[in-house]
């Protein structure tokens, strides 16, 4: 599968000099650094991903500042108050008043007032100027959680260009891109932070997002609404491609599936796993668990859980509740051949 080229991400070795640069490049990152892991102090959003950190920046500056004051304030009240002798005696104090710290009430109030609204002002501009991106999106992505797994449906006028994939996205880069999102058991929350907000998928409801990537790479998502057992194995990722090769990615995912060599590994996959899962082409139609076209073509398998190589699929498909327990897949209890020819059948799944 083709893949558009990313930059991998560089730390500074002097701990002092990263600190220093750290919060300009988050702002406004000059390269793309987008292999990196899941974060929100770095954007490669565009537009949208640049008003959303530079808010978190400053929200999280603010609040910094806010518990630095109030830290000296104690430490302060603390030594003064060490450094006043007892009036009457070491177990007595003065019931007269000395002074007043009404003037400080005031001024914390005053001044934490104004930061308050001036942050909730900023944010009500954030979520109004990221509503809606600045051009129609270029296409639309259905994507739909189960427990624990993500399906993706990309959508388009052509009725014989709809194709369905599990797992990993991919987008083109500078193009702005809907996302559709309903659940079909619990609330789920899809959430691709170095790209922009995150929105919650709740059952009987479909909610909207879009999303765009300023620079080629890939990107990695979360559900970050606690949603069961393996709610921490129900990532993603987001490739994002540039635009002639996510529309020949998005070709290749139409083409039908591979034959592997003799027709028994797709009937034993037909028999064995096609009440669950499809494969376009194929008997396989199950929807219960992902579509497994061009399996081989993802980078993970089990949503994120595991790389998608030979060894950890044999695994996966020989025992997935050991994997990740609790997941809808069941122990199969296949023999030697059979976990053989399934595994070979997927292996050309490309």
């Amino acid at each position: 599968m083709a893949r558009s080229p990313t930059a991998r991400s560089e730390f500074p070795r002097a701990a002092g000099r990263r600190v220093a640069s750290l919060a300009p490049a988050l702002l406004f990152p000059a390269a793309a650094r987008a292999d990196v892991p899941m974060t929100y102090l770095r954007t490669f959003g565009g537009f949208k991903g640049q008003q959303i950190t530079t808010l978190t920046w400053a929200l999280l500056i603010q609040a910094i500042v806010v518990v630095v004051i109030v830290s000296l304030l104690v430490l302060v009240g603390i030594i003064l108050r060490r450094s006043r002798q007892p009036a009457t005696g070491p177990d007595r104090q003065p019931v007269e008043e000395t002074g007043s710290g009404l003037s400080w009430i005031y001024i914390g109030v005053g001044v934490s007032t104004v930061a308050l609204i001036g942050s909730m002002v900023w944010n009500g501009y954030t979520m109004a100027a990221i509503d809606r991106p600045q051009r129609d999106p270029a296409l639309t992505i259905e994507v739909r959680g189960h427990q624990w797994w993500w399906e993706v449906r990309y959508m388009s006028q052509d009725s014989s260009r709809i194709f369905e994939t599990a797992n990993e996205i991919h987008i083109p880069v500078g193009q702005p891109v809907e996302f559709r999102v309903s659940t079909v058991d619990v609330i789920h929350s899809f959430w691709i932070p170095a790209l922009g907000d995150k929105i919650d998928l709740i059952p009987n409801q479909i909610n909207s997002n879009w999303l765009e990537a300023s620079s080629p790479g890939i990107y990695r998502g979360q559900c970050s609404e606690y949603c069961g057992q393996q709610h921490a194995h129900m990532g993603l990722v987001v490739v994002a491609d540039q635009p002639a090769d996510f529309q020949a990615w998005w070709d290749r995912q139409l083409q039908p599936a591979a034959a592997a060599q003799g027709p028994e590994g797709e009937n034993l996959f037909v028999l064995r796993c096609g009440a669950c899962h499809a494969i376009r082409g194929t008997r396989a139609g199950g929807r219960l668990g992902p579509n497994l076209s061009h399996l081989m073509g993802r980078q993970s398998i089990a949503a994120g859980t595991l790389p998608n190589n030979v060894a950890y699929l044999s695994g996966w498909i020989a025992n997935p509740q050991t994997v990740k327990p609790g997941n809808l897949m069941p122990n199969l209890d296949l023999s030697g051949p059979e976990l053989a020819g399934i595994r070979t059948y997927l292996e050309a799944q490309k």
